[in-house]
């Protein structure tokens, strides 16, 4: 199993200096990736709605203020040499299919290859009104259609796209990432859409446990979505088990309360002996890759949690 960390994004945090500490010191602390979000603009709001918080409040100290992702991916691509660069994840339709494919191939060769594309069709309506020329009700068949424009535009020599949002001919996109046959798609969200998506266009499944709509925060939870996403890959007319299993956790230990709405007990709370529990019971499962959130109101207290994580916890499992 491979074990990654959020990088703080925002507020003081995104200030280059301390991004490239963090980012290094994850590095020399053993972590297989980290991971970079995706926000352009948000709305002055305390409570913007956020799904994956119990307040709809975003869990960062200073939202607003933050780096483009991607930008930000081929900076952290300069300054790291081993660590897997994780989009967590990327809203596909905020950018045209065509630059957004060129972009991501464009880090996949600076990085010499330590690109994840994770994906998603995105939430806040307000942000998706400044940013995207599509509908915002449209934002899954718009994704879905970039995806796969990704994927052609990656692997084909002379690409032809004649979709209902990208039209693609006569021209080359090179270079072609260096992965082979592309960057690994890890498809975000906890929805039946989300779960269709990854059952048709998923390299690996990629849900955060806490959507407060759709939980995925107990055991039985989990199994469930995970028997889903079986059941809709097998129907797509892949073998059950093509799509990897990835997650995500925002919040461990005290931080979140020890039972879930289900009445099970809540993935990733209680002590460290829990918590290395739950890693092991998801290993079980399947399980490739898990990442957690260390942000703090400082660069000191980021590394201290993701030194005292690795130290107590990973090192157990």
């Amino acid at each position: 199993m491979q074990f990654g960390f959020n990088l703080p994004n925002t507020g003081a945090l995104a200030d280059p200096a301390v991004t490239s500490r963090i980012a290094r010191e994850g590095e020399a602390l053993g972590y297989d990736y980290l991971t970079v979000t995706d926000h352009i603009v948000l709305p002055d709001a305390g409570e913007p709605g956020y799904p994956y918080s119990e307040s709809g409040a975003f869990n960062s100290l200073d939202s607003l203020q933050r780096n483009e992702m991607l930008t930000l991916a081929a900076f952290l691509a300069g300054i790291t040499t081993r660590l897997r660069l994780v989009l967590a994840v990327l809203v596909v339709p905020h950018r045209p299919a065509v630059l957004a494919a060129k972009m991501l191939s464009t880090i996949d060769t600076l990085s010499g290859g330590r690109l994840t594309v994770g994906v998603g069709a995105g939430w806040l309506k307000a942000e998706f009104d400044a940013v995207v020329t599509t509908p915002f009700a449209e934002r899954g068949a718009v994704t879905d259609e970039y995806i796969a424009a990704f994927r052609r535009l990656w692997t084909e020599t002379k690409p032809q796209i004649d979709g209902r949002y990208v039209h693609f001919d006569g021209l080359v996109l090179d270079p072609k990432p260096v992965q082979k046959p592309h960057p690994p798609i890890w498809v975000g969200g906890e929805s039946g859409p989300s779960l269709r998506r990854a059952s048709r266009l998923g390299d690996a499944w990629y849900p955060i446990g806490t959507n407060n709509q759709h939980p995925l925060d107990s055991l039985p939870r989990y199994r469930a979505g995970i028997a889903r996403l079986r059941q809709l890959t097998e129907a797509a007319g892949r073998a059950p088990g093509a799509v990897a299993l990835t997650y995500r956790v925002k919040r461990y230990g005290e931080a979140v309360p020890a039972r879930a709405s289900d009445g099970e007990r809540r993935l990733f709370s209680g002590s460290d002996g829990d918590i290395v529990g739950d890693i092991h019971a998801l290993a079980d499962l399947g399980v490739t890759a898990i990442d957690f959130d260390f942000e703090r109101p400082d660069p000191d207290a980021v590394i201290t949690a993701m030194r005292g994580f690795r130290e107590r916890i990973l090192a157990k499992v």
